[in-house]
């Protein structure tokens, strides 16, 4: 190999790798283009239950998503540590706040 010809990558195939081309592959680029759309993007689970606390109320909250941690003395500390540990009643605070956004959306077009 001469000075002129292009070196390998460290772990290639040993194929010899263009000067100034990206270093990694170009699929890396296209995943935040997957979540574009995606409301619940970036929306950490205390988030959402703090959102739908302020807007439903606990009491409210509690009856629109019958468990316990709704119910029953309820904080946002005791909720995440229950959601975390049951995909069924996250999936439900998921759905419910989804529902939540779209009725704001609603509210403020009006």
């Amino acid at each position: 190999m001469n000075a002129t010809e292009p070196t390998p990558s460290p772990g290639s195939d040993n194929t010899p790798v263009e000067p100034g081309a990206p270093d990694h592959a170009p699929a890396a680029s296209t995943a935040p283009a997957k979540q574009a759309r995606n409301p619940l993007h970036g929306v950490t689970l205390e988030a959402m239950v703090v959102g739908l606390a302020d807007y439903f109320g606990w009491d409210d909250l509690g009856r629109q998503i019958p468990i316990r941690c709704f119910q029953i003395d309820p904080s946002v500390g005791s909720s995440l540590k229950f959601l975390r540990k049951t995909p069924w009643a996250r999936e439900k605070v998921e759905s419910l706040y989804l529902f939540m956004l779209r009725d704001q959306k609603r509210n403020a077009q009006d």
